[in-house]
């Protein structure tokens, strides 16, 4: 028996052996005294069957060879070919995910999961199922990622993995909209980590920002502030690159959100050269384009060095595993900054683009393209078509739930309505941006003119 072999051999639940042993004796039609033959006695293949003995190399490959199969089949399953052979197609599904090939990593991850589920290979059918569930999220299909990833984060096994799927699920309802439901699953996987050995990872450290975003844009800005706060001080006690990337990315987005850019950029960029220590081009290219977003923001915008930023992050979009969401949100800064540095048709055009994109993916960023399409036709002189498009991205955000993203936005089409001279519906814009930020009117009370 080689080492790998007999390394499963001692690591292996002995239960699981025996099952798959009766398994095969059961098929052939066979008694245990017909497979104990004259070697063996009857009474150790009843206990080896039932989990309470390990049989030894040498009982192991007899066993085998009278089941007719090899050794590694009753040991992991398959033949160690087989095994190898969906371990390959499980790797060329995650090449191909990292290279934004979406729909070809579906179509592998799917192959190397009905294999890995025929042949009871559980740790394989776990890595293919969130290998799934990754490229549809790579598609824009972020309802059908969620089905695929819940039941990997519901159970107790996965380890490291099932951290990953929990990241994963937490931001594909935050990016659906239900922020609830991302600060649910968030909540609740770093409370099963805490004083866990796990609880030390960078998966740990990625859990908690991707949290703490899920807060911020659920409006609960002091909670998000301190979950990334905490997760910065536990990265600071990492030595990967990737947890303190993690940390300092979302550390930026915090105090850029509550007006701070200028203390923002910093954070961001030194995220940045982190993240270029690693092989991780999709979140590589999604802080390029956060920075980006960031620079065009300051105080006067920094179009240059965003559009730089912009431009190099949708090269690396092209080949990662980003979705349709993370290039459409690149593709609206830079129409941003074209329509900064005064080239009124360019943003037009790939605002538009960016709004028949994600439409139904992403209502917030469509309904945001929508509303700076309408700022190019107003630059432009055309108040009638700036008009249209205004009220467009205000037909999408009556649309979707109320967070922080959605007032900010309401905020900011009150002012451009108003700017058009449509009063009415500046003021109603106003007042969802103040829904939007959870801000009700208090009860009036009616006062008795005969009061005394």
């Amino acid at each position: 028996m080689d080492s790998r072999n007999a390394d499963l051999l001692k690591d292996i639940d002995p239960l699981e052996l025996g099952q798959r042993i009766r398994a095969l004796r059961v098929a052939k039609a066979w008694t245990q005294t017909d497979l104990a033959g004259g070697d063996i006695s009857v009474g150790y293949v009843s206990r080896i069957e039932s989990g309470q003995r390990r049989p030894n190399a040498a009982v192991l490959e007899d066993l085998a060879s009278r089941l007719g199969v090899p050794a590694d089949h009753l040991l992991r399953g398959v033949s160690a070919r087989e095994f190898d052979e969906i371990k390959l197609t499980l790797d060329f599904a995650e090449l191909s995910l990292e290279s934004g090939e979406s729909i070809e990593a579906e179509v592998q991850a799917r192959e190397a999961l009905e294999r890995a589920r025929r042949t009871s290979q559980d740790e394989l059918a776990f890595r293919a199922r969130f290998l799934v569930a990754r490229a549809l999220e790579g598609q824009g299909n972020l309802d059908d990622a969620i089905i695929e990833l819940e039941p990997l984060v519901a159970g107790k096994t996965g380890g490291v993995l099932r951290i990953k799927s929990a990241i994963a699920l937490c931001r594909c309802f935050r990016e659906s909209g239900d922020l609830n439901k991302a600060i649910e699953v968030g909540e609740r996987v770093l409370d099963q980590l805490a004083g866990t050995l796990l609880d030390a990872s960078d998966e740990a450290v990625q859990m908690a920002v991707t949290l703490a975003a899920a807060y911020y844009e659920r409006g609960d800005a002091g909670q998000a502030v301190r979950t990334c706060r905490k997760a910065v001080t536990k990265a600071e006690t990492l030595t990967s690159p990737t947890a303190r990337a993690s940390a300092y990315w979302n550390a930026s987005i915090m105090e850029a959100e509550q007006g701070s850019v200028s203390d923002a950029v910093p954070l961001a960029e030194r995220a940045l050269a982190l993240l270029s220590e690693g092989q991780d081009s999709r979140n590589l290219a999604r802080l390029r384009t956060q920075l980006g977003m960031m620079q065009l923001r300051l105080d006067p915008p920094d179009v240059s060095e965003a559009q730089h930023n912009l431009e190099q992050a949708a090269q690396e979009l092209e080949w990662s595993s980003a979705g349709s969401v993370d290039k459409a949100r690149n593709e609206l800064a830079l129409a941003r900054a074209h329509f900064f540095e005064g080239n009124i048709e360019k943003a037009c055009e790939m605002s538009a683009f960016v709004h028949l994109t994600v439409r139904e993916q992403a209502p917030i960023i469509a309904a945001d393209a929508k509303t700076l399409e309408g700022q190019a036709a107003a630059q432009d002189g055309r108040a009638d078509e700036a008009g249209a498009a205004y009220r467009e991205a205000v037909l999408i955000l009556t649309g979707i739930g109320a967070d922080r993203g959605a007032a900010q936005l309401w905020f900011e089409l009150a002012g451009l309505l108003e700017d058009i001279g449509d009063f009415d519906a500046s003021r109603d814009a106003y007042r969802s941006a103040a829904a939007s930020a959870g801000l009700r009117t208090r009860p009036s009370i009616r006062v008795r003119s005969d009061a005394r």
